[in-house]
């Protein structure tokens, strides 16, 4: 930060206009400084049942003015946390992230799992190792090639190879177009 400043500038409830190093402006609370990292702790805009909270390093403040000062913004009778929907949002982070972790191959090259990708917008997959699944019948192993296409009822063989042929061209032309 330009210029100094000691901590009893970044005191709990202190109402600041800030500039950052990296060209953003705004007006904060403070809700919390801790020296040893020098990380403030900044409630943006207004307080209300949602508040927009700010983690940021005092070393990125270019400039600041003092605006005044209020209440403490964690005072217990203003402030209320829904912990069940917080919970909530935890949980569906958390199913979301193992979704996603299931749709990556282990072990499998960038190019099976660009594959992968492209079969999963118009069909449901899942890896079985390093296997595309396709429509929980439909094995499509290494090179995943049409030819690599095995299982399933015949309609739907033949459809899984011609979603790989058309896909494998998309990709070949993006790659080549590059």
């Amino acid at each position: 930060m330009e210029g100094g400043s000691n901590a009893d500038d970044f005191a709990v409830g202190c109402l600041l206009s800030i500039k950052t190093t990296l060209g953003d402006e705004f007006d904060a609370q403070v809700i919390a400084f801790d020296r040893f990292s020098n990380m403030l702790v900044l409630q943006e805009g207004k307080s209300g049942p949602r508040r927009n909270i700010r983690l940021l390093k005092a070393n990125y403040i270019k400039d600041f003015s003092y605006l005044g000062q209020a209440e403490d913004p964690l005072d217990v009778k203003n402030c209320y946390l829904d912990i069940n929907a917080l919970q909530a949002r935890e949980e569906l982070a958390v199913r979301q992230a193992e979704a996603d972790a299931e749709r990556i191959g282990v072990g499998v090259t960038s190019e099976a799992q660009n594959i992968f990708d492209a079969l999963s917008k118009t069909l449901p997959v899942r890896w079985d190792k390093t296997v595309i699944v396709v429509m929980d019948e439909v094995r499509v192993s290494s090179p995943y090639l049409p030819e690599s296409v095995c299982g399933g009822t015949a309609a739907a063989n033949d459809r899984v190879k011609k979603v790989l042929e058309f896909e494998r061209k998309r990709l070949q032309a993006r790659v080549s177009g590059q």
